[in-house]
């Protein structure tokens, strides 16, 4: 259904975490699929390693999940500030949808509470009027979720998003970033609609064509 696919986020690794299976599984479906990340965190890197690890380490995760280097987009809005930059955050998700018109657009959902996330969101609907949302889950951020989508798995796919996890050794100590929490969500949500492995997401608009 969907043949161009926009993964935004906010920060560098918040896409594959939110939707890493699946964009495994559009890219070995040859789908044409874009990322852009917003921000590359540089103020809130740990002090062992140099502030721009995160955009060596997100084009790391790319190359595993098989998104062209052509196809990533990084920005330098500043962490924990995008409130500030909503206009600029705007004007350059305009320029990315004129330049790449996808079909679908997965953003962070209605459900979390990072001040960068939900800019993000707010944003994309603004810019992405023509195009069908969907939210992805981080229930490390989210009070509840709204589990109306579901993209089934294989087991393949999820290895293949832990792996591309793993490029992000700089973000190793948070929980989220376990490869056992990943796998246990993605069986959660598999059970929900009988199958082994599942990613959630949120409608948050739905065009069908």
């Amino acid at each position: 259904m969907f043949e161009r696919i926009l993964i935004l986020s906010p920060h560098t690794d918040d896409g594959e975490l939110g939707c890493g299976g699946s964009i495994a599984k559009f890219v070995e479906e040859e789908r044409e699929v874009y990322y852009a990340a917003l921000s590359s965190c540089e103020k809130s890197v740990p002090k062992i390693y140099p502030k721009n690890i995160l955009r060596k380490e997100v084009l790391e995760a790319m190359e595993v999940l098989g998104i062209d280097k052509k196809n990533v987009l990084l920005y330098d809005f500043e962490v924990r500030k995008f409130p500030t930059f909503r206009q600029e955050i705007l004007d350059s998700l305009i320029n990315v949808r004129k330049n790449i018109s996808p079909d679908v657009v997965f953003t962070p959902s209605s459900y979390d509470t990072h001040q960068d996330h939900k800019v993000t969101r707010e944003e994309t609907l603004r810019a992405f009027k023509g195009c069908t949302i969907l939210g992805y889950e981080q229930p490390w951020n989210n009070l509840t979720f709204d589990t109306t989508a579901f993209i089934p798995l294989d087991k393949r796919h999820i290895e293949r998003k832990i792996l591309a996890l793993t490029k992000y050794k700089s973000q190793a100590e948070r929980p989220y970033f376990n490869g056992s929490f990943i796998e246990s969500l993605a069986r959660t949500r598999g059970v929900q609609i009988n199958v082994e492995y599942a990613e959630v997401f949120e409608v948050i608009r739905w065009i069908i064509r």
